[in-house]
């Protein structure tokens, strides 16, 4: 669940990987991330995961039962958040540039020996990091792993390149600009976010400006500062020899320097934003909704997973409280969920995001609310929480299951500042937490009268802006 939603621009990275960054799979690799493996369990992780720096790249590699597959995931501190004040679209076109060629490879050239192995490599651009993704058979990982240095260590910045890169970025922006779904989130982020806070997307005009704008000069001075070993995380999950990994990450980065350490920025301050706005867009099926507020919290603060269990117990699936309540009682809606989110690097947000055919907006406006009343109120019940944690212990296992799922909850766990402990302990935290924590925990971060509401579509009665 993540209600705000990022610009699009991530989507032309990678040649189209989605939104998530899903992994582009050849068909030799198609299955790959669904392979299961038993010979780690969940509880093992902190015991069998080595992390090691490796000239100044922090390393994470966890051998598994899975048979040939390495799964590669990675993040580097070069997000949108850290783009210029006066360009807000530079760290989406940098990282846009990585699979347009190399110094030493073309673009060609490099789909080509990618192809010619079934692995594959993307890229993608977000609030507070570049994200990477990869995935190769053991055999290739050394093959894989000197692309994705060559990759970030000296993309060619080819002018031809960066020109279209520019109209797809533009073109991209200018279709989001039809989604409701996207209009609803974009408006939510500068309503819940005070300025300077990575959270806070820059509005699409000034995004669509400064793509237009923008100077190879300006993206290769991006690069520069932003870009080397000191705030880059790896990790390599599946059929690896841990220091096999390690000799071949410091083989490909050998002499790689560079790269500005994070820091934490002040939490989400005040906004002043009007607490119902409209973006009216003529002629659409529907209206979606997002009502919510900025937390405050951040993933390792100790009411997270209290929030997050009970935020789930409300609008997690067709179990929770929304769904079985303005969907399936009331037939007032298709889909409607709500999450807490946003929340890796930075203080987050808590959102319900709905879509009503607008002629059934009011009246799924006043479900909603009611039941967002009630929950607040009087909070979740023994038996929904012990329901809950059941289900979570079971999804939670499932997810570990995979080289995918291990590899994205260990990047996930050291990005929040989490000790790889945390992802054994997880469940028996989980299992502790009372109705009491979870029913506080709600209060204590939450206050339905100040959580702004944002409807994006055709709106019944909104006026049109000029």
């Amino acid at each position: 669940m993540n209600p705000v939603l990022r610009f699009p621009s991530s989507l032309l990275l990678a040649g189209g990987a989605a939104a998530g960054r899903a992994l582009r799979r050849p068909a030799l690799l198609g299955a790959a991330g669904c392979l299961l493996f038993a010979a780690t369990a969940p509880a093992q992780v902190a015991t069998n995961a080595v992390r090691q720096s490796v000239g100044g790249i922090d390393l994470v590699v966890l051998k598994t039962g899975v048979q040939e597959v390495v799964t590669i995931r990675g993040t580097l501190a070069a997000g949108d958040s850290l783009s210029p004040a006066t360009n807000p679209a530079i760290a989406s076109l940098v990282g846009g540039m990585l699979d347009k060629g190399t110094a030493t490879h073309d673009k060609f050239a490099i789909s080509q020996m990618l192809g010619d192995v079934g692995a594959g490599i993307s890229f993608g651009v977000s609030a507070s990091s570049l994200d990477i993704n990869a995935k190769c058979l053991r055999k290739d990982l050394p093959l894989v792993l000197a692309l994705i240095a060559e990759q970030l260590r000296s993309p060619a910045f080819a002018p031809e390149e960066f020109a279209k890169l520019k109209k797809q970025i533009a073109g991209s922006m200018q279709r989001a600009l039809e989604d409701p779904d996207f209009r609803a989130g974009d408006m939510f982020s500068r309503s819940v976010y005070s300025p300077g806070h990575p959270n806070r997307q820059p509005a699409v005009p000034d995004f669509i400006a400064g793509t237009d704008r923008a100077t190879l000069d300006e993206v290769k001075a991006f690069h520069k500062q932003y870009y080397g070993p000191a705030t880059l995380r790896l990790v390599l999950v599946g059929d690896v020899d841990p220091v096999a990994a390690q000799g071949e990450i410091a083989k490909s980065f050998a002499g790689w320097t560079g790269g500005v350490i994070r820091t934490h920025p002040s939490k989400a301050g005040p906004v002043d934003a009007p607490r119902s706005q409209t973006v009216f867009m003529p002629d659409k099926t529907s209206v979606s909704v997002v009502l919510g507020q900025a937390t405050g919290l951040r993933y390792n603060e100790p009411d997270t997973l209290a929030l997050r269990i009970g935020t789930a117990i409300f609008g997690s699936g067709f179990t929770g409280r929304l769904m079985a309540n303005v969907r399936d009682k009331e037939g007032l809606t298709y889909g409607i969920y709500s999450g807490v989110g946003n929340d890796t690097f930075v203080d987050g947000d808590w959102s319900i995001e709905a879509s009503f055919a607008p002629e059934l907006l009011e009246k799924g406006l006043e479900s909603t609310k009611r039941q967002l009343t009630a929950w607040h109120r009087d909070g979740v019940t023994d038996a929904e929480l012990a329901q809950r944690k059941s289900e979570r212990a079971g999804s939670y296992k499932v997810g570990l299951s995979t080289t995918d799922g291990m590899a994205t909850t260990i990047l996930a766990t050291l990005n929040r500042d989490l000790e790889l402990s945390f992802i054994d302990q997880y469940p028996g935290r989980v299992a502790a937490l009372t109705k009491e924590q979870v029913n506080a925990a709600i209060k204590k971060h939450l206050d339905p009268d100040k959580m702004i509401l944002i409807e994006a579509g055709t709106v019944p009665g909104a006026i049109p802006k000029p």
